[in-house]
């Protein structure tokens, strides 16, 4: 598969945090996260236009694609959002990247804002793609978001059964979420469906990611609140990106929408809905790549 041809392939951190990425491009370093049920892969289209102006490096989240999979406790600890951002954040010291921008789209997003608000010396500026926080969701979650949003409560339900389900049939998993939220399944060629439904095709990963859904049902909305009542805020820029024909669209309305919500978190928020279903970076690599770019070379 000729995707990142000109990029470097990274394998840092130590087992069992061994984080496998892409580097490229020149200038500030920005990390990117991908999301469920993606990989790195997602930002191949978008990574190449921004390589002239930024140095960008692309890991698969720990769990996820090549990176390892930490063994977990009765908690769900090692695959809580402030984990896997530690894990992160250390990653990039090991590499020389003090402080860096991050941007994250769906699961990477979560890992984003987490990273932002546990480390704030270290994250200049963040941009999180179609998302609000993880206990803003919890709270205003009906019926629409249970059937919608499946995997939230699928995958969190008690070990094996998320696990059993998703080894039966990888493939039904992988089509079902690109062809459900929006985006259309020209978006995906198949040399990228069938690299998805591989990386979703290992027990350990299968585990992993179910582990990490479930931490996002206890411990991460934990953090949370806890962050929420101390009253802890995101102090670096904050941009926000939303599916224009999703649900961020609609079901946030009497909350002002995500802005209204990430104001709630953030000091200096901005951002807009943008053409798309859920997987728009990968549906509309120019379009994102032209917004991130503005975002993060602002002053």
């Amino acid at each position: 598969m000729a995707l990142f041809a000109e990029a470097e392939t990274l394998r840092l951190g130590a087992a069992p945090f061994d984080i496998v990425a892409r580097r490229l491009g020149a200038g500030p370093p920005v990390l990117l996260l991908h999301g469920f049920p993606e990989t790195h892969l997602m930002w191949r289209d978008i990574a190449p236009r921004l390589a002239a102006r930024f140095t960008l490096i692309c890991p698969d989240l720990p769990g996820y694609g090549q990176s390892g999979c930490p063994p977990t406790d009765r908690a769900h600890a090692p695959y809580s959002k402030r984990t896997m951002a530690a894990a992160l954040v250390s990653a990039m010291s090991d590499i020389g990247y003090q402080s860096f921008s991050v941007a994250g789209h769906d699961r990477g997003g979560r890992v984003a804002y987490r990273m932002t608000l546990d480390h704030p010396d270290r994250i200049e500026r963040l941009a999180v793609l179609d998302i609000v926080p993880t206990l803003d969701t919890w709270e205003a979650a009906d019926a629409r978001f249970a059937l919608a949003f499946w995997p939230w409560s699928l995958l969190a339900q008690p070990a094996p059964l998320p696990e059993r389900l998703i080894a039966a049939d990888p493939a039904a998993i992988i089509d079902a979420a690109l062809s459900g939220w929006g985006s259309p399944p020209s978006s995906f060629g198949a040399d990228i469906r069938d690299a998805y439904i591989a990386a979703l095709s290992a027990p350990n990963h299968i585990h992993a990611i179910a582990e990490e859904y479930r931490a996002a049902a206890g411990i991460d909305r934990e953090h949370d609140r806890a962050d929420r009542q101390a009253g802890r805020r995101i102090g670096a820029p904050l941009l926000a990106l939303w599916s224009q024909s999703g649900a961020l669209a609609e079901w946030y309305e009497p909350d002002g929408g995500p802005l209204g919500i990430w104001r709630r978190w953030a000091d200096q928020v901005a951002g807009r809905a943008v053409p798309g279903g859920h997987f728009f970076p990968e549906e509309h690599p120019a379009a994102t790549a032209a917004a991130l770019a503005d975002f993060f070379a602002a002053a």
